[in-house]
């Protein structure tokens, strides 16, 4: 499915009508200067429109008011070319629903000590429009990113990069939908939570079905249908087939096509874009899908088991921060405590996101011992290396908290060729013990979404702009 629909951002620029028409004309030259640079450094995620001058009440209102209206500007970028008296922006800011990113930067990268007069002091007083322009939007609680240095620096454009994909994912937010195959798993505490709350703070919607209600799209996927997805399998990944007939493993790969192709027409028949499954409700199911569940979040769909809606409406807002690269569901397993190697074994019954692969994927089949099915077919790899974070919400009745754990992977040591289950690890940033110690205080659950593509500043801003407690381990 689509990660994203088409986005852009807007670019308003701050100045006064103070400075007559010649200097106005010199701040739009400039501000278009500035925003075709960024559009081809081909850093920005998303396109920059560049908007009329910001120099007075009704028109700064007018632009914030379109910015609201149009379903396709993610958020605004302001820069403040000269000085612009903050009054000016209380209103429309006050008005602004979508995501702010102050750029505190200038034209000129350096000053011009020998021909430098007042007219170019008057004319590139960044450093004081910043202040006045900071102060009311702090005055606002208005929780804008501040991003500062030269505007043609990559690490200033990857910032503001970084943002925009923290930007895109807040307003994708509201449209999160979640299904429900079955209800949580039973006796399990963290799964549980405040579904209308998560609506109104979130954007969250959450459905539930029966079993009953995907069984019935099972029973009309065709037989072609079946075998035209079998042959991409073939292309795409290892086949092994272990103990098994080529008949019997092959029947048990081609029932996770069907589960594949039917959850992914139920889902967009009702567009939803996460869902959650439970091994506890398989009625009229063969096997708890397995390689249906990874291929769909491979596809950019949201997931978590046991009926996990918080954490499978995360993994879907995170998959659209990072582009779906390096991003998914995960569960806490074991501990690795020899000293020097502390680390956390990482996995799941079956379903391990395969964007976080760094190999191809084969396919196997073998047992499971939960849920009274067939045996299930899954895809079987090792997770990638790289720094990440790890991410967790939990809902203490009173508010939600997202729990954030800065993470370095690292590939398994061994090939623990009885596992017959994707795996990643990680060690825990600061320590193994430090950072068991704070997630588990902090009510830490042991579903999580983890991703080595976004960071810990992207996940604070979008907490801000939720009004959602977090607290960061590293």
């Amino acid at each position: 499915m689509s990660i994203m629909e088409k986005k852009e951002f807007w670019f308003i620029v701050g100045s006064q009508q103070l400075y007559g028409e010649d200097t106005l004309k010199e701040v739009k030259t400039q501000a278009e200067h500035i925003t075709n640079a960024l559009n081809e450094s081909g850093i920005l995620p998303y396109p920059l429109v560049l908007k009329e001058l910001a120099v007075n009440t009704d028109e700064i209102t007018r632009l914030m008011k379109e910015v609201n209206y149009h379903d396709e500007v993610a958020g605004i970028i302001t820069w403040m070319h000269t000085f612009s008296p903050a009054k000016m922006w209380i209103r429309g800011t006050k008005l602004l629903q979508k995501p702010l990113l102050h750029l505190a930067t200038q034209f000129h990268e350096s000053i011009p000590w020998n021909t430098i007069n007042m007219d170019f002091m008057n004319l590139n007083q960044s450093a004081h429009g910043d202040r006045e322009y900071g102060f009311i939007n702090a005055r606002l609680n208005k929780q804008n990113k501040i991003v500062t240095g030269h505007w043609n620096h990559a690490d200033v454009q990857r910032q503001i990069a970084q943002w925009m994909d923290t930007a895109a994912a807040y307003n994708e937010s509201f449209n999160i939908k979640v299904a429900r195959f079955g209800d949580n798993m039973r006796n399990v505490a963290v799964t549980e939570g405040d579904k209308i709350e998560a609506q109104i703070q979130f954007g969250w919607f959450v459905d539930y079905y029966g079993i009953g209600d995907l069984v019935q799209y099972v029973q009309r996927v065709t037989e072609e249908e079946i075998e035209a997805l079998f042959s991409k399998y073939a292309e795409l990944y290892d086949f092994e087939y272990g103990n098994y007939s080529k008949d019997q493993w092959e029947n048990s790969v081609k029932t996770q096509a069907s589960y594949e192709i039917a959850i992914k027409r139920f889902l967009d028949d009702g567009g939803y874009d996460a869902f959650t499954t439970n091994f506890e409700d398989l009625h009229g199911m063969k096997q708890l899908p397995g390689m249906a569940v990874q291929r769909l979040m491979a596809q950019g769909y949201g997931f978590a088991a046991e009926g996990d809606w918080k954490t499978a409406a995360l993994d879907r807002l995170i998959k659209v921060m990072s582009h779906n690269q390096s991003t998914g569901f995960m569960e806490d397993y074991i501990y690795e405590l020899a000293p020097g190697q502390e680390a956390i074994l990482q996995s799941h019954m079956l379903e391990v996101d395969p964007t976080l692969a760094n190999h191809k994927p084969k396919i196997v089949v073998a047992p499971l011992d939960i849920g009274d099915g067939d045996d299930p077919a899954r895809l079987v790899f090792d997770g990638k290396s790289g720094d990440g974070v790890v991410v967790s919400m939990a809902d203490f009745g009173t508010h939600y908290k997202l729990l954030i754990n800065e993470v370095s992977a690292s590939e398994p040591p061994a090939s623990a060729p009885h596992l017959p289950v994707a795996r990643v690890l990680w060690e825990v940033k600061p320590n193994l013990q430090e950072g068991m110690k704070t997630w588990i205080e902090n009510g830490g659950g042991h579903h999580t979404v983890v991703s080595l593509n976004v960071t810990t500043d992207q996940i604070i801003n979008y907490a801000k702009l939720v009004n959602l407690d977090y607290v960061v381990i590293n």
